[in-house]
């Protein structure tokens, strides 16, 4: 079966979790369909990203939306209540042209739209057989966010919140089949018949996410993608509130953050303990460089891919009871949890000074993973909606 892919950022590198979540559903489903994948970008992908993608799709077509047609887009929709402005963001009148081109050249039988951003796309195509995958409540997020913003972001965040509660609930019968990626998400979703929508976790590739022995550079890890806000606000956070309590006890404890894009935020943290390092081409090295994890998140919707990451690498790992809400870990036994300075010191300290302490987290993390997070069972039941 012919099964037209829509995402909104080509996937590849995995430098963001939508990428990330983006890839592995399509390696996963190329082995049940023939996939046809339409994504948005705004610029031209690199020969060597699109051949990442290759192997796993029949045709590839990129809609380049560049920032000037996404600003315009905005302006259209000033006062449009019901286009979120990260929706109109991304649609473009040329790109949509593009596509009706694409699925008509291709004839594709069943579609899969990745996040409400590609609805408007989907919703102009005649495809019974179809699939929107929410990822995460956005409007939530957006919630959490403006909790977070100085008063003047505050408005046009209250706003946006406002515009994805409407537009969670109204895309919802536009299509077929409906997913997400935690229970916790689920049940945040604005609709009376939200538990309708399948829960699909992410994966991790267990193969590759693997640990191996090397020197240990640095005490603490922080990973992710740093220009995205949640994470801006979560490394401000153990810079300014957790690290100094290490300072304060005397103690040379360091933290590596790692992740690309760093925001000017983010860069003036660095410091004789706080290391920047940006852009990791292999982020399993940092890892294996790392003692302990931390994730701090003061804003958490979704699934932490990062988190599943260390876990799988054997990486003890300290986060916030936000983070641990979707994912599911057992305190104590796979996680430690922390939800304020002293505690993370605390936590930072048992692992530090624990030897046997570190070692049953992390077996038990490793094994958590690959109990529930397998990228082909999760995927399977994309499949059976789709074939259904």
């Amino acid at each position: 079966m012919k099964l037209l892919f829509l995402t909104s950022r080509f996937p590849f590198p995995l430098e963001k979790g939508d990428k990330l979540r983006a890839y592995y559903l399509i390696k996963s489903l190329s082995k049940h369909f023939d996939i046809y994948l339409f994504a948005i970008n705004e610029t031209a992908v690199p020969q060597k990203d699109l051949d990442e993608l290759k192997p796993f799709c029949k045709a590839i077509e990129v809609g380049i939306v560049n920032k000037f047609s996404s600003v315009l887009s905005i302006a259209k929709n000033t006062f449009n209540k019901n286009i979120p402005f990260q929706v109109a963001y991304f649609y473009d009148e040329k790109a949509m042209q593009q596509l009706s081109a694409f699925t008509e050249k291709h004839q594709p039988e069943a579609m899969f739209c990745h996040l409400i951003r590609m609805s408007e796309y989907a919703k102009q195509l005649n495809i019974r057989r179809s699939v929107l995958d929410y990822m995460d409540t956005f409007s939530k997020g957006m919630e959490r966010r403006g909790e977070k913003s100085n008063p003047l972001m505050s408005i046009p965040v209250k706003i946006e919140q406002g515009r994805l509660t409407k537009y969670e609930h109204d895309i919802f019968d536009n299509f077929r089949h409906k997913i997400i990626i935690s229970k916790q998400d689920r049940d945040w979703l604005p609709h009376a018949e939200n538990n309708k929508i399948e829960v699909v976790a992410n994966g991790v590739d267990t193969d590759f996410y693997t640990h191996s022995k090397s020197e240990k550079k640095y005490d603490l890890l922080f990973v992710g993608n740093m220009s995205y806000p949640p994470n801006i606000l979560a490394v401000q956070y153990a810079a300014k509130e957790i690290m100094p309590l290490f300072k304060s006890a005397g103690k040379k404890t360091n933290l590596l953050i790692a992740g690309a894009t760093p925001t000017s935020e983010t860069i003036s943290l660095a410091s004789d303990q706080i290391i920047i390092s940006g852009w990791v081409d292999d982020v399993r090295t940092v890892f294996n460089e790392s003692r302990i994890m931390i994730a701090p998140m003061l804003i958490s919707i979704g699934l932490q891919n990062k988190i599943l990451q260390g876990m799988a690498m054997e990486i003890p790992c300290v986060i916030s009871s936000f983070a641990n809400n979707a994912l599911g870990a057992t305190p104590e036994v796979e996680v430690l949890i922390a939800d304020n300075p002293a505690e993370y010191f605390n936590q930072i300290e048992r692992l530090l000074n624990d030897e046997d302490l570190r070692l049953r987290i992390t077996e038990n993390a490793r094994k958590f993973v690959v109990k529930n997070f397998n990228w082909d069972e999760n995927t399977n039941k994309i499949t059976q909606m789709i074939l259904s």
